[in-house]
């Protein structure tokens, strides 16, 4: 009879803190939710960067969660500050042996931080070009023109020269076009100014230029240069040559090749 007297109050006492572990946790998961969305909104209307607000979600969601664990060890009779201790080793251990990863983790923060660029910017990094898709914590992930999927360390990125191409909301296209020294120079400038402003994807600010850029051996070259928005950079590359081939083709300007004048003397 005193040994389930025992029995019912180990169960009892045991029962009451297991029971008092699992709300625990479970207020804890469930608070760790409602306070992280909370936080995400709170940064969606202060920042636009969304991978700022979502890695501070998600960090503060597993520091409450974190919280509520040790408070239900705590709960359960577990010496929490041993305890502490010991995932402290365990964190340094694991520190030393991923100290890689965390120079990544560090500077994805630096990244999300201080913006040198935002999901669905253009940029060059460590000698790849793309759009930035996404900013993880330990890396950053560009798709190339030619849709490849390119992962960069975030780490590699700090330490490296960026090129953001979508910061100024434009960028310059530079073109070179020739003509022949016989042709008229004034009105192929002409003609190169009324294809420039007549396309529509070309930007009025800054305004275009069209110039002599050099009297070459065989040509005279025209600087062609246009400001456009990033996503039309590569189509007027490809476009524009053609148009001016047509057009000097239409008037009657020549585009001059390499050549070489061979004189033979005989003795």
């Amino acid at each position: 009879m005193e040994i389930l007297e025992q029995a019912q109050a180990l169960i009892l006492t045991y029962g009451l803190n297991i029971l008092g572990a699992i709300v625990i946790v479970t207020g804890g998961w469930w608070l760790a939710g409602i306070i992280s969305r909370w936080v995400e909104k709170a940064l969606a209307r202060t920042s636009s960067n969304r991978a700022l607000y979502r890695f501070m979600g998600n960090l503060t969601y597993y520091a409450i969660l974190a919280f509520a664990v040790v408070a239900a060890l705590a709960r359960l009779g577990v010496q929490t500050a041993s305890f502490i201790a010991v995932l402290g080793a365990v964190g340094l251990a694991i520190g030393l042996a991923l100290q890689g990863a965390l120079s990544n983790f560090a500077s994805g923060v630096m990244i999300l931080l201080f913006k040198p660029f935002e999901i669905g910017h253009y940029v060059e990094i460590s000698d790849s070009f793309g759009k930035v898709t996404d900013i993880k914590i330990f890396n950053t992930v560009l798709v190339t023109r030619e849709k490849k999927t390119v992962i960069i360390p975030n780490g590699l990125i700090i330490s490296d020269k960026i090129v953001n191409y979508s910061r100024q909301g434009h960028i310059r296209v530079d073109m070179v076009f020739g003509i022949g020294y016989d042709d008229d120079l004034l009105k192929a400038k002409r003609i190169l100014e009324e294809l420039v402003t007549a396309d529509s994807r070309v930007l009025p600010e800054p305004s275009p230029r069209v110039a002599v850029l050099e009297l070459a051996d065989s040509s005279v070259n025209f600087a062609v240069r246009p400001y456009v928005k990033i996503e039309d950079y590569w189509d007027i590359q490809l476009d524009m040559p053609e148009r001016v081939k047509l057009r000097f083709d239409q008037e009657s300007i020549s585009i001059p090749f390499p050549q070489r004048d061979v004189h033979l003397f005989q003795r």
